[in-house]
């Protein structure tokens, strides 16, 4: 199970076809990161709206926070990847990293249930100050959400000025992003800048809404 955690699935070809890669298990601790992190901040700040709460936690499950965790974990130095995956890695990017640290924690959750996946969240993350204190700080939601569609293959969000009220010396932009032909959220500033982030606020809510899936303890 750990084995095939850290498999990525450019290393099949290297392989038997009975193989998986670290995709399912990366899937499954995807969901359960996202529980366990909403669960923390929920307890931690017991005063805060739910919107907050949410972009807190986007920006800690975000592609960068994880693989910056998993480099401090050293996974790559154990990880199973073709040449031009670790070429990859090795110049920066943060895609197979990030999956890696997902896999792991998904593998720790089967071998050890929830106590045992909460214990490698919060040692790895959620005890870090300094990582928090960037959640709490970090309020560039444009980047955040081009980083999410980048690291899925998903395009390059697209923000468009679908109404413009007031007078000129105060205006109000209203701007929908769009990621291909889906509607992901919609802000309303008075610069088309605070308009487009407070749509890409939105849309990172929407975005952790729908992946948070709900997993009960084993048994």
């Amino acid at each position: 199970m750990f084995y095939e955690s850290l498999l990525h699935r450019s290393y099949l070809q290297y392989l038997g076809p009975s193989v998986q890669s670290n995709e399912r298990l990366e899937f499954l601790g995807d969901a359960i990161l996202n529980s366990l992190v909403a669960e923390h901040l929920y307890r931690l700040y017991p005063s805060m709206e739910e919107g907050d709460l949410t972009k807190i936690r986007s920006r800690l499950v975000n592609r960068k926070t994880l693989a910056l965790r998993a480099k401090e974990l050293r996974l790559s130095e154990y990880m199973l990847l073709s040449s031009s995956a670790l070429q990859s890695v090795d110049s920066g990017s943060d895609s197979i990293l990030a999956d890696a640290f997902e896999a792991v924690l998904g593998a720790i959750y089967l071998d050890g249930g929830f106590d045992a996946a909460r214990s490698f969240v919060s040692g790895t993350l959620l005890s870090q100050a300094g990582v928090l204190n960037s959640a709490l700080n970090d309020d560039n939601y444009k980047s955040a959400l081009l980083e999410y569609s980048q690291a899925r293959s998903l395009g390059v969000p697209r923000y468009t000025v679908v109404k413009e009220d007031g007078p000129d010396h105060d205006r109000r932009f209203t701007v929908e992003v769009c990621l291909g032909t889906e509607s992901l959220g919609v802000g309303i500033g008075r610069s088309k800048k605070d308009a487009e982030q407070a749509a890409a606020a939105q849309a990172l809510e929407r975005i952790n809404h729908t992946q948070s899936a709900t997993i009960e303890p084993r048994p």
